[in-house]
């Protein structure tokens, strides 16, 4: 059976996140439905990883297979795009892969962005799209509690509780923040996250740029792996992944 990969955008804001439920309208499920209709077979898709209720994707994988390989690629993105568009997805591109190719299975990296504006006027044109936050955040404290964030560690108390790892232990391969105007974009890089990992971190240095929190405090919290001692994860909507590498 042949085997395709396929790159996806999506805005998570009317979705219950990536992953199949038994209620609610989930990216993972539209998609595989228009690809099943298209094709006229029942195709399963596998998705590079979950994305919560809410959060977005400039760069989500997926594979599937199917009975039929598809001669024209082009053709049947254009296809699939024309029923998918509407609902707020697109894909961005289809290839052929190897079988030995699984979208979950083979990544080496995954990232993922945060973007708050931090102004005291709402914003318009990115509404719904990021964190908004009057208060003005201590930048320089905020990086230095990233580097703390970063290497291999116990992340329990970044991790939500119905979180289905195995471990709590991960490699955070960067945590890097940078800033232009009003506008603070904070980078995650690692092979695998725990279930609102990214979130709760991002909560977390937010209560530090409020000066909330000292460094001190900051990383006693992450020592502690008590998810009780968490800030509270930053909303959904700021949250984009961004790219996975194979």
């Amino acid at each position: 059976m042949p085997r395709y990969q396929i790159l996806i955008e999506y805005s998570g804001r009317n979705f219950r996140g990536w992953q199949i439920q038994e209620k609610g309208k989930t990216i993972q499920g539209l998609i595989q439905d228009k690809i099943s209709k298209l094709l006229k077979e029942k195709v399963i898709l596998q998705g590079s990883g979950r994305t919560d209720t809410g959060v977005h994707a400039t760069g989500q994988s997926a594979h599937f297979d199917c009975k039929n390989k598809i001669l024209q690629l082009d053709k049947f993105q254009k296809s699939i795009n024309h029923f998918l568009n509407k609902e707020g997805v697109v894909i961005l591109k289809i290839k052929k892969r190897n079988y030995n190719f699984h979208a979950r299975f083979s990544a080496k990296m995954r990232i993922y962005r945060y973007v708050i504006i931090n102004r005291p006027s709402n914003p318009i044109l990115e509404k719904n799209k990021v964190w908004h936050i009057i208060k003005q955040l201590d930048l320089n404290l905020m990086k230095k509690g990233a580097k703390k964030l970063v290497g291999t560690k116990d992340f329990s108390t970044f991790r939500a509780s119905s979180c289905r790892a195995k471990s709590p232990v991960k490699t955070l391969k960067m945590a890097k923040i940078k800033s232009f105007k009003s506008r603070i974009e904070i980078e995650f890089r690692s092979q695998s996250f725990l279930q609102r990992q990214v979130r709760s971190m991002v909560g977390c240095l937010k209560y530090l740029g409020e000066k909330k929190w000292s460094l001190k405090k900051f990383e006693s919290v992450i020592k502690s792996k008590n998810r009780s001692m968490c800030a509270p994860p930053a909303p959904p909507e700021g949250l984009y992944l961004t790219r996975v590498i194979y």
